[in-house]
Parts: C-alpha cells; sequence; structure tokens
C-alpha cells in the first residue's frame, strides 16, 4: 500500500506540475493535465491516505 500510495502522491504531483508550466507558456492541452492530474489526486491519492490512516489509528487503539 505504501509502494502504491508513493506512486499515486508522484503521478499526480507531477502531473499538476507539468499543467501548471503548460498553463504558464500557454501551450495546448494544458487544461486536460491539469484536470487529470487534480483527478488523480482527489480519487486515487487521498482515498488511500485517508483510509490507510483511519487503518492506523484504529490499530494503535
Amino acid at each position: 500500500m505504501k509502494k502504491t500510495l508513493n506512486l499515486l502522491g508522484f503521478l499526480s504531483s507531477f502531473t499538476i506540475s507539468t499543467g501548471i508550466m503548460f498553463k504558464i507558456f500557454h501551450w495546448p492541452y494544458a487544461g486536460i493535465i491539469l484536470f487529470s492530474g487534480f483527478l488523480l489526486l482527489n480519487f486515487g491519492f487521498l482515498p488511500l491516505f485517508f483510509f490507510g490512516r483511519k487503518n492506523k489509528s484504529i490499530e494503535i487503539q
């Protein structure tokens, strides 16, 4: 799970950074790249992150 979380975090941050760079240079497809990066972040990384935190807090108690 940790490797998947790290991979999704890297991919989403890389995609968002690339989209920002495309926006700054006014290159085409910047909106699509940014949108896909935020999709990866919101539907991939964040659910796994909070699910893992919830499981850790249950194990500690």
